[in-house]
């Protein structure tokens, strides 16, 4: 697939079916996780893959963390099947390193661009990827069940699996609502 074609026509696919990548294919996903910007060479990420039973400590650990916060049966159990809408779940971390020249913003911003040159990576392999934030990304049952703690921050939940369909076309934007000239 062309790199610009890839990028151009990037679209989400909320559910994901078998297979997983493994093997190769897994490996240049988290490669290309590993080329994101990364200045002075902190290389502030960590990628938790859940798979098979890891899928299911995903789902306790994010149902926990609901009923903790008090809600309701339906977000409990939103939280529940969360895990299951793909074979593979990567929950992308930043762990920040205090460093003078590279504040925590732009490690968090760092480990963003690994999540999307991940989710780009399956995608160019004939998988598919989407990536969820929300707000068990803050919760703090959530930060210590993934050992995130101080500066560190889970910047998302990137989705992994084969598409059971095409993704819709990609919407056209007008560039000139979203760009200016100095």
């Amino acid at each position: 697939m062309d790199a610009l074609e890839l990028l151009l026509n990037r679209r989400s696919i909320a559910r994901l079916a078998e297979p997983a990548p493994e093997g190769e294919a897994l490996e240049n996903i988290i490669r290309a996780g590993l080329r994101a910007p990364d200045h002075a060479g902190l290389t502030p990420w960590q990628f938790v893959l859940a798979q098979g039973n890891g899928r299911q400590k995903l789902a306790d650990i994010l149902s926990d963390a609901a009923i903790r916060a008090g809600s309701d049966e339906a977000v409990i159990e939103k939280a529940k099947k969360a895990p299951f809408r793909a074979p593979m779940v990567i929950t992308v971390i930043a762990k920040v390193t205090q460093h003078d020249k590279v504040p925590a913003i732009e490690q968090h911003l760092s480990a963003g661009c690994a999540v999307q040159a991940m989710q780009m990576a399956a995608v160019a392999q004939g998988f598919q990827a989407f990536w969820r934030s929300g707000k068990w990304m803050f919760d703090e049952h959530v930060r210590r069940a993934f050992g995130v703690e101080g500066d560190d921050q889970i910047v998302g939940f990137l989705y992994v699996g084969t598409p059971g369909c095409t993704p819709m076309k990609a919407p056209e934007r007008d560039l000139n609502k979203y760009v200016k000239f100095l």
